[in-house]
């Protein structure tokens, strides 16, 4: 398995600020769709979004230790998922399920990044890939959170 380079690591690093970029926003955007009864996802969105800050913070830190510049901005899809949400919601209203599906979705591609991030093609330094499996864990528990809600509203 060879190192990547600093300039590789680096851009790694960057996508997956993106990606939690673009979760907080997602996020964000949830919440403001949830119904009043939904007072529970609101305090769960609220902890993603702030669990997705924090990983944020450490994952810029390690592109400015390389001597990066982390990215402050979402990915396209990331756009596209949140103007598809915000179509959805005209058809469908602001059920608790439809909000789920698409925050399930959202956590899918999370979990899809880090696997991309973590495969072998990506060799990165190992003390980096310590705390993006950390952070995939987290992220993970989060995901499974959103799924068994999802499910028990069938």
């Amino acid at each position: 398995m060879q190192q990547a380079t600093t300039t590789e690591t680096i851009e790694i690093l960057n996508d997956l600020v993106v990606i939690n970029n673009d979760r907080i926003v997602g996020y964000e955007r949830a919440v403001q769709e949830l119904a009043l009864a939904d007072a529970d996802l609101k305090a769960l969105f609220l902890d993603m979004i702030d669990e997705s800050r924090k990983i944020r913070v450490d994952l810029a830190g390690e592109v400015q230790s390389m001597g990066g510049q982390f990215e402050a901005g979402t990915t396209t899809s990331g756009k596209l998922y949140r103007a598809w949400m915000d179509v959805k919601a005209v058809f469908t209203g602001h059920d608790r399920k439809s909000v789920l599906e698409n925050c399930e979705r959202g956590e899918d591609a999370a979990q899809d990044a880090y696997k991309e991030a973590l495969s072998s093609d990506n060799a990165v330094p190992g003390y980096i890939r310590t705390m993006l499996e950390a952070q995939r864990s987290i992220l993970k528990a989060s995901h499974d959170k959103i799924r068994a809600l999802r499910d028990s509203t069938r």
